[in-house]
């Protein structure tokens, strides 16, 4: 698997994941509250995900907000995310285009150091955006979300290779597991994607079932597992230290200490 180094971390280690955590308040204070709270728990990466923003229809709000987040979070790398509501996003009003102009203009602006968009947009829009992504050396996370439940191995495996095939930096797959054999089947299509793509994978299980993909996704592929810096974690999501803890100690195992 090929490693790309963005903002001095690099994606697609063998030996530990990135730990993401994500911004979800809905307003400038809360926002960069929640960035004074994480920033001391040194995780490797920090989302954004603006569509839980109230001023989200405000370009110019958006990209002053994202300036003072890079501004705060120092060497951290960011992530641009924007999830609709059929992915699981924040409720909001946007249509495909407005959403484009969101990821068009936080390019733009240099803070961001990736951003995350769905593959369920239309082509022109992520072949467009790939183009303007690449241009501002802004690295491309082209992601696929399944809020219902969890498809076939093979279907995960096609859109690991789908989102390669379009030119993505990172591959992500987010599914939602209904029983245990869910999320064995992301963890097998993980690792079979692993050996055949030349990007670096991010797999997800969300929810409580999920939470072993969070902990062992690493070692089947998966570049870039998420924790919360927020006192109370969402189902399935354990606080940064703690999972650090853990991930520590099961590379260490695993090596044989």
């Amino acid at each position: 698997m090929k490693r790309i180094q963005v903002g001095g971390k690099m994606i697609g280690r063998a030996d530990q994941p990135l730990i993401c955590s994500s911004l979800v308040g809905k307003s400038r204070v809360a926002i960069l509250d929640e960035v004074d709270s994480i920033v001391p728990k040194r995780p490797d990466l920090i989302e954004w995900r603006v569509d839980f923003f109230e001023a989200l229809s405000d370009i110019a709000e958006v990209i002053d907000l994202v300036s003072a987040i890079k501004t705060a979070v120092a060497k951290i790398p960011v992530i641009f995310s924007f999830r609709t509501m059929s992915e699981g996003g924040g409720v909001c009003a946007l249509n495909e285009s407005d959403i484009l102009k969101l990821y068009v203009a936080a390019c733009a602006s240099r803070c961001v150091d990736f951003i995350d968009y769905e593959m369920s947009n239309s082509l022109a829009s992520v072949t467009l955006l790939r183009e303007i992504s690449r241009n501002s050396g802004v690295a491309m996370i082209m992601s696929y979300h399944d809020h219902q439940g969890t498809p076939d191995d093979e279907i995960l495996e096609e859109k690991f290779a789908e989102a390669e095939r379009l030119g993505a930096d990172v591959a992500k797959v987010v599914v939602t597991p209904r029983h245990s054999n869910d999320v064995l089947s992301l963890l097998s299509a993980t690792q079979k994607a692993s050996k055949k793509r030349a990007i670096p994978l991010i797999s997800v299980a969300v929810g409580g079932i999920g939470a072993v993909s969070r902990v062992f996704g690493w070692a089947y592929g998966s570049s870039v597992t998420f924790a919360s810096g927020r006192s109370k974690p969402v189902p399935g999501q354990m606080r940064i230290e703690e999972l650090r803890s853990v991930l520590t100690s099961v590379s260490h195992a695993l090596r044989g200490g």
